[in-house]
This record gives C-alpha cells, sequence and structure tokens, in this order.
C-alpha cells in the first residue's frame, strides 16, 4: 500500500477529497464568493485539467495510496484561471505560474502534507524552467475545509513574500530561482508521514480538503 505523488488527471478528479470533485471556483471567469464549491461542474473541472496538459504539461500533483487521494495541489500558468483576473487583490502576473488551491483530507490533516505537496509543486516548476510563482492567500485564521485558497502564515512559512497587499486575499510571491536545490526524496518523505493507512470512507459533506499543512 505504497504512497505516490502522482500528476492531476482527469481520472482522478472524482477522487479528490470531499467538496472538491467538480468544484470550478478557479475555472469561472465571473467574481464568485471564495468559497470551495460555490460553483460545480464535473465536465469543466475534467476537461480543465485535460486542456492545460495538453497545452502547458502538468498542472498539480496528487498524493495517492490505493487509489485514495490523500491530497492534492492545482497549479498552472494564470492565464488559465479566470477567477484570477478579478480577484480583490487584483490579477496576477501573466508570466508566474498560479498555485490555484492545496486541499488534504480530513484524516491525513496535521501531519505535515500540507508542506511536501507544496515542496513537490516548487520542485516540479523549477525543473521546468518556471521563475516565478504566485499563490493568493488568505488571512482567514482556523479551519480552511472551504477555502479555494491557501493560508497566508503557511505561504510565508513556505517562503512566499507579498507583492500586492489586501486585507482578506493578498496575491504572494516566491522567486524559485533562489531557492535551495532539494535533494530529499519526496516519495520517501511522503511514506514516512504518521498517516493512518488506509483513509476513512469518505462522507457527503459540503466542504472542501484543508489548505494549510
Amino acid at each position: 500500500m505504497a504512497r505516490r505523488f502522482k500528476p492531476l488527471t482527469s481520472d482522478l478528479m472524482g477522487a479528490l477529497p470531499v467538496g472538491c470533485p467538480g468544484c470550478v471556483y478557479w475555472e469561472s471567469p465571473e467574481r464568485l464568493e471564495p468559497v470551495c464549491g460555490v460553483k460545480r461542474d464535473d465536465v469543466l473541472a475534467s476537461g480543465w485539467v485535460d486542456r492545460v496538459r495538453s497545452e502547458w504539461g502538468d498542472c498539480g500533483r496528487a498524493a495517492v495510496e490505493d487509489g485514495e487521494v490523500l491530497g492534492f495541489i492545482k497549479y498552472a500558468p494564470s492565464a488559465f484561471f479566470p477567477q484570477a483576473r478579478v480577484m480583490p487583490a487584483g490579477p496576477p502576473d501573466d508570466r508566474a505560474v498560479l498555485i490555484a488551491c492545496m486541499h488534504v483530507s480530513a484524516d491525513a490533516r496535521r501531519r505535515g502534507l500540507g508542506k511536501v505537496l507544496m515542496q513537490v509543486a516548487l520542485r516540479d516548476l523549477a525543473t521546468r524552467g518556471e521563475k516565478t510563482v504566485q499563490a493568493y492567500g488568505t488571512v482567514h485564521q482556523g479551519s480552511f475545509e472551504t477555502s479555494p485558497v491557501v493560508g497566508v502564515e503557511f505561504l510565508l512559512r513556505m517562503g512566499f513574500t507579498v507583492v500586492r497587499p489586501h486585507p482578506q486575499l493578498p496575491l504572494m510571491q516566491l522567486d524559485l530561482r533562489a531557492l535551495v536545490s532539494w535533494t530529499e526524496n519526496l516519495e520517501a518523505v511522503l511514506e514516512s508521514l504518521r498517516i493512518p493507512i488506509g483513509v476513512a470512507q469518505r462522507r457527503p459533506v459540503t466542504g472542501c480538503g484543508e489548505a494549510s499543512p
């Protein structure tokens, strides 16, 4: 029952943490309330992944165990995220890759998986020659179950800085060229995390997985 990081593909979309399958918050052009699942479309969600992979390349990573997605992170050039054009802090840099969302299933939270997912994403982007990564952060404290953006404090711990302030949803940035190369085997790190083998059966609730580590 090995755990592995896999590219985010359309066939994994239905196995994402509770509340995430079919969510098209970032894929929607009209300004939406920043809540996971505020708009859903299974066809659009899967089609978006296929389109981005064909036009740009892998657009995310998922931590998978026996077909169960423990957590995932989604990213792509900002042009692929229409919602980013209407975010209150203003649009991101067209040349940057935007980390849209990251969620961890309820039974795998608070065990370091969020940090490892972010490291996997940044390593992937660095090896592909990307120079700048941006992400909107939320200053909201507490549970991130329904947040389509990552927590500001978590992004700061990962080395991001604020480039466009906003009282609730600032735009943050990380220069990949300034990172020290990671030599650790992130697959081995995933295996070593104290996450229970066999995530419990998902329950039909409306929230989305946590965005903090």
